[in-house]
């Protein structure tokens, strides 16, 4: 069926070839055109793809049907107004040469181009600050190149100064030595983690300062990056479930949901209304627990210890209720492509609506003391500000895009899961200040709470798995009585499930925001590539737009606001 914008790439790209995945549209384009591609994909009026979500890489090398170009990069891209999701794919014939630089149109290329050259060594001609990101500055070689050999080790001995690039930054701010030299003052370089309780994790934030005001900044990351996409080449897709648990383990059962789902709407695999349900209300739950670790953290950041224990306490309480029900209190390993693990226990509910009650004591106590505490109002109201559309512009999603006055959520805007039938609101903030972003998550609490009363009263009986052996287990009893079920079991366990060949990208709207993942499979148990989309990664590299011209304390409570998981970050 032809869509609005199908007529309207039809008319703006009639010479480019088009094709549907799911409910992506494809663009397929040579590098000379894909600078003005991408720039009217963004600037013509009826496309608007302000959201460039991610930018990765597939190195056809060992493909069993490998296409003329070794290289091929894909540009993701979203208007979140329409929820109209856009892929531009582009063969790169030299990766020295590699292709144009696009972090001029979108803020969030600058880091996301620096993945693509980390990893697959592809170059981005114009590019302001072209250097690693997640493999640390002495890395020789490109480990997500199929010819890389996985067992070379390689130690860093020296840490990076990165004064090279904060000096730059000071220049772009219009600051330069003489500049301070004429005002008698001098730039003091200072390093906050990446070993500091701060960061919340191994985050290394350098900043340029003036007294206590930053001038510059730059940020490194990778310190925990563990190479997530390298392994899960050689796992089959069920096998990769519990590496997601570790992506953010503040909320690993969504992590489950987001991946099974993505691998379910390749294949097809309707699931059972009872499945459903279970991930609706677990992924609500989980969402409720990453906020309130949030919370809890930023505001001891400022000082306000006691809100920890309103928070945290009940946090932590609710991990008895996860042990009850999955056997693991943090990465729970919950999902399957098909199902879930096996179902709620016995009582899960009286225990659900307990606990429910509990943490919405704790967040109102918390409310209570800084809802209309002026210190709190005065430490996070106009700080660290964040326009719309620069929020847009690096790849912001989740409670932080919809912090700055942008009201985007898949659970509305692309319901899935029978979203579209569960009343609740989508908070948005005003200003886009930490005030907002804390507020943004006060309130997501209450409306997830919200969404899994109502999930509990209509969640049906019935089966668990989707009754297809191709991608499901057969039953215990069938497994051990007849040699066609301990064949299927066996092939299923041995060589995963099949994946049709494809490349395709699906998301869910995860605690952070937009949790996407992007398959190329080959038709194996195993994915030939898998990239995620981290939210997390995108709004890290739009920290500095929001500290720099704040005070070092400020940069210190807008880390804790954005909520930065060093696993989901770093992969």
């Amino acid at each position: 069926m032809t869509t609005p914008l199908d007529t309207i790439l039809a008319s703006v790209f009639a010479d480019i070839t088009r094709e549907t995945v799911l409910d992506t549209r494809l663009l397929t384009v040579d590098g000379a055109a894909l600078y003005e591609v991408l720039k009217r994909l963004k600037t013509y009026p009826d496309l608007d793809f302000s959201l460039l979500l991610d930018i990765t890489a597939v190195d056809y090398l060992t493909y069993p049907k490998r296409a003329a170009a070794r290289f091929v990069v894909v540009y993701t891209l979203r208007n979140w107004k329409k929820n109209y999701l856009v892929q531009v794919r582009v063969p790169v014939a030299d990766p020295d040469t590699g292709l144009p630089s696009v972090a001029d149109l979108w803020g969030s290329a600058l880091w996301a181009e620096r993945e693509v050259f980390d990893q697959y060594g592809i170059t981005f001609t114009g590019h302001p600050d072209l250097r690693r990101i997640l493999n640390h500055h002495q890395f020789k070689g490109h480990p997500l190149r199929k010819d890389y050999d996985i067992h070379a080790g390689q130690v860093c001995t020296e840490p990076d100064s990165l004064e090279p690039e904060i000096r730059a930054r000071l220049k772009v701010n219009g600051v330069d030595d003489s500049t301070m030299s004429d005002i008698n003052t001098e730039i003091m370089f200072l390093n906050i983690g990446p070993s500091h309780p701060a960061t919340h994790g191994a985050i290394r934030i350098f900043a340029a300062l003036d007294g206590e005001t930053i001038m510059a900044n730059v940020n490194e990351i990778g310190y925990l990056h563990r190479g997530f996409e390298k392994t899960a080449e050689h796992r089959t897709y069920n096998q990769i479930v519990p590496l997601t648990d570790r992506l953010n383990y503040c909320s690993a059962l969504m992590n489950n949901i987001a991946y099974v789902k993505a691998i379910e709407s390749w294949l097809g695999l309707a699931i059972t209304e009872r499945a459903v349900f279970m991930r609706v209300i677990l992924s609500e739950f989980f969402r409720i627990q990453d906020h309130l670790v949030c919370l809890a953290a930023n505001l001891v950041d400022m000082g306000g210890l006691t809100n920890y224990w309103y928070l945290y306490n009940e946090k932590e309480a609710s991990y008895d209720l996860i042990s009850r029900l999955t056997g693991a209190r943090l990465t729970s390993s919950f999902t399957r492509i098909g199902g879930m693990a096996h179902d709620f226990y016995e009582g899960w509910q009286d225990d659900l609506a307990r606990q429910l009650v509990d943490i919405e004591k704790g967040v109102n106590d918390s409310l209570k003391l800084v809802a209309r505490n002026r210190i709190v109002h005065d430490r996070t109201q106009n700080v660290c500000v964040l326009s719309p559309e620069t929020a847009l512009s690096y790849g912001f999603t989740g409670p932080n895009l919809r912090a700055s006055g942008v009201g985007f959520d898949l659970r509305k805007d692309s319901p899935h899961y029978f979203y579209e039938s569960f009343d609740f609101n989508v908070p948005v903030g005003t200003t886009g200040d930490v005030y907002d972003r804390m507020m943004v998550r006060f309130e997501e609490i209450f409306e997830s709470m919200r969404i899994i009363r109502q999930a509990v009263k209509m969640i049906p009986e019935g089966e668990l798995f989707a009754a297809d052996h191709r991608y499901v287990l057969p039953e215990k009893s069938k497994v051990y009585n007849s040699i066609e079920g301990a064949a299927n079991h066996f092939k299923l366990i041995f060589e995963g499930v099949r994946v049709p060949e494809g490349a395709w990208y699906d998301s869910f709207e995860a605690a952070n925001g937009e949790l996407g993942f992007y398959f190329v499979s080959d038709g194996s148990g195993t994915p030939y590539k898998l990239k995620v989309r981290p939210p997390c990664f995108y709004a890290m590299g739009g920290f500095h737009e929001m500290v720099e011209g704040e005070m070092i304390a400020d940069a210190i409570i807008n880390l804790g606001s954005i909520n930065i998981i060093g696993g989901e970050l770093d992969r």
